[in-house]
């Protein structure tokens, strides 16, 4: 059972940001299908680097989209993405240092957190990259 489902409400209208977002929906389901099934550390290791990893390059292409638009919100998107970043990252360094265990409330934290800043934050830059061309 997935802990995110993509629907049509997570859209911001701009194609490559929906799919790198599907895939980050993606990339969560896949990591609590892994910790359900009590996957071992490698495997759950390994997810939680790709997250992290895919979450850098997915903020930086909407950090390009901010920059070439003029978008007048960047400073503060772009505090969310680096606090959020911070926060996974830990995640992952106290996971492979064995402080941390990939709990319901971890994932319930990178799916509230991703679900809220979709329909927050980033909903409130669709319709400015929509009149500056952005697809």
């Amino acid at each position: 059972m997935a802990l995110i489902v993509w629907n049509e409400s997570l859209s911001v209208g701009v194609a490559r940001i929906d799919e790198q977002h599907k895939k980050l929906v993606g990339m969560i389901n896949e990591l609590n299908e892994a910790m359900r099934k009590g996957q071992g550390k490698e495997v759950i290791g390994g997810i939680v680097e790709g997250l992290v990893a895919y979450t850098v390059t997915h903020f930086a292409l909407e950090e390009s989209f901010f920059a070439r638009t003029g978008y007048p919100d960047t400073a503060a998107h772009e505090k969310e993405h680096s606090e959020f970043v911070l926060k996974v990252s830990t995640f992952r360094d106290d996971f492979e240092a064995g402080r941390l265990s990939l709990t319901i409330d971890v994932m319930n934290f990178l799916s509230s957190w991703l679900k809220g800043h979709i329909n927050g934050c980033d909903q409130k830059y669709s319709h400015h990259f929509k009149e500056k061309g952005v697809k």
